[in-house]
């Protein structure tokens, strides 16, 4: 599988609270790598989920601001 951008999809080097929503992400940018044919659409769709990824692990980080 030659898809460069798995690499940013790793998480086991995060603290263990970060690591549980990133894995999520891991596992189904690998499976979708798997599955789907090497194209534009695929690489677009994997930018997406990277950044979809990056949300959502930064929401487990989210404070609320100080009234």
């Amino acid at each position: 599988m030659t898809e460069p951008l798995l690499q940013f999809f790793e998480y086991k080097h995060l603290p263990p609270h970060l690591q549980t929503t990133s894995q999520i992400f891991h596992d189904l940018a690998h499976d979708l790598c798997t599955i789907l044919p090497d194209n534009p659409e695929r690489e677009m769709g994997m930018r997406k989920l990277l950044e979809a990824k990056d949300c959502f692990v930064r929401s487990t980080l989210w404070k609320e601001p100080a009234p």
